[in-house]
């Protein structure tokens, strides 16, 4: 492997990493056990790796946060299972597919990780999985919106936990079409993800009569969406989508409001918005953005107690993408254990076949194209008058059920689907 090119900026980030990461070293892994349970696994320890943007523009709603939700998933599996050692690294892959494949590589063929979990850009992603199908090592995908995971790049351990673009948008459009917003202008951003939110959309659109009047892709960090916003104001839409997410959506929504466009005739939609968008926007420049999510921390008592307990950790409630880190890190450990080794093959077998028992999507199974299948949420940002609790910023609008918000697999592209079938 050709050794990894790096900026003064990127060093900076990589010493970070390494001091976080020593700090975890230093603490020890969590709950550590003396005895010797746990020798069927390579190494004598589960070791799972968490990656992810740490520090950019996508950290909010996953970043350092989705460290905290696995923490938590093993010390709860911890409880059930003393005897088994388990061990955490993580890394901040800058957004950068190269940087996360040469990370990940490393993690497989050194450091003996068993797992990854999290990703969060698509970009990245992509790299991830044609790596970890070469080597047989599972990767749980939370925010990667691209359906190309579960698509034609669809991998037998390549699992998606959380979503994808069009179990974002099917529910979203469907409903606003209805009601009579049948034309749409995209603001998206300029990577695997945005354009391949765009192209769905699209899709979608087409299948209901509704037109597309056009899009506008943005680069990764971009601060000033002036231009896009007046091509998409011109375009005389009736609803301008946003196919961004973290400080994207949020700078983008600032802006649309100091264009006065939160004042006129034109619908905004964010077609991927986290809870901490919301809160670093504020709910007066939120309000009434609707969204489709795959869990929400206010849903029942279940997901307010974690929520609780995440807070007193991270200081902010968890996203979607966040609890599913959660209930993917918890699921793997006891499929490990039910499997009794950490060989890739076996563990795949069990998590297939025992259904998911958490807060986060209980009873939910993986499907034949490695998609956990489990019910969402369409959402409406509220009016700040309407915040009664800090950071319960949505109003649920419907619940999309499983069966609706996941393409069909008569339409799959995976390859998996048609090596079962010969």
């Amino acid at each position: 492997m050709a050794p990894c090119r790096i900026t003064k900026l990127q060093s900076s980030r990589v010493a970070l990493g390494r001091l976080t990461f020593g700090l975890v070293m230093m603490l020890g892994p969590i709950n550590l056990s003396e005895r010797s349970a746990a020798a069927e696994f390579s190494g004598g320890v589960v070791k799972i790796g968490i990656i992810n943007d740490q520090s950019g523009p996508l950290s909010d709603n996953s970043g350092p946060g989705s460290v905290v939700a696995a923490k938590l998933a093993i010390v709860d599996f911890q409880k059930e299972k003393p005897d088994i050692k388990v061990e955490i690294v993580f890394a901040d892959h800058q957004n950068k597919p190269d940087i996360g494949a040469q990370i990940v590589r490393k993690w497989f063929d050194v450091d003996g990780v068993d797992m990854v979990a999290d990703v969060g850009n698509s970009a990245v992603a992509l790299a991830i999985q044609s790596l970890a199908r070469d080597k047989n090592k599972i990767v749980i995908y939370a925010a990667v919106g691209t359906t190309e995971i579960g698509g034609k790049q669809c991998s037998r351990t390549g699992l998606m936990w959380l979503h994808d673009n069009y179990s974002l948008v099917t529910g979203s459009v469907g409903r606003l079409v209805s009601q009579g917003y049948d034309s749409w202008f995209f603001i998206a951003a300029d990577y695997a993800f945005g354009r391949n939110m765009v192209e769905v959309s699209q899709r979608v659109l087409s299948a209901t009569g509704a037109k597309s009047l056009g899009a506008v892709f943005h680069p990764l960090g971009n601060a000033d969406y002036g231009s896009f916003l007046l091509q998409a104001q011109a375009s005389k839409a009736k609803v301008v989508a946003f196919a961004n997410a973290g400080e994207q959506l949020v700078t983008s929504m600032k802006q649309w409001n100091e264009f006065g466009m939160g004042a006129g005739a034109q619908k905004a939609v964010a077609e991927l918005m986290f809870l901490t968008d919301v809160h670093a926007m504020g709910s007066e420049t939120a309000k009434g953005l609707s969204t489709v999510t795959a869990w929400y921390w206010a849903l029942n008592d279940e997901t307010r107690a974690f929520g609780r307990r995440f807070y007193e950790l991270h200081k902010a409630m968890p996203t979607a993408p966040q609890a599913s880190v959660y209930s993917a890190v918890l699921h793997y450990l006891r499929a490990a254990t039910a499997a009794g080794t950490d060989e890739t093959n076996a563990v795949l077998e069990k998590m297939r076949a025992m259904p998911v028992d958490d807060f986060y999507a209980r009873g939910a199974r993986l499907r034949a194209d490695n998609k956990l299948v489990h019910d969402f949420y369409l959402v409406e940002a509220k009016k700040p008058a309407d915040v009664k609790t800090p950071w319960d910023y949505y109003k649920v609008v419907e619940k999309i059920s499983a069966d609706d918000a996941f393409l069909p697999l008569s339409q799959s592209e995976c390859p998996l689907l048609k090596a079962a079938a010969n």
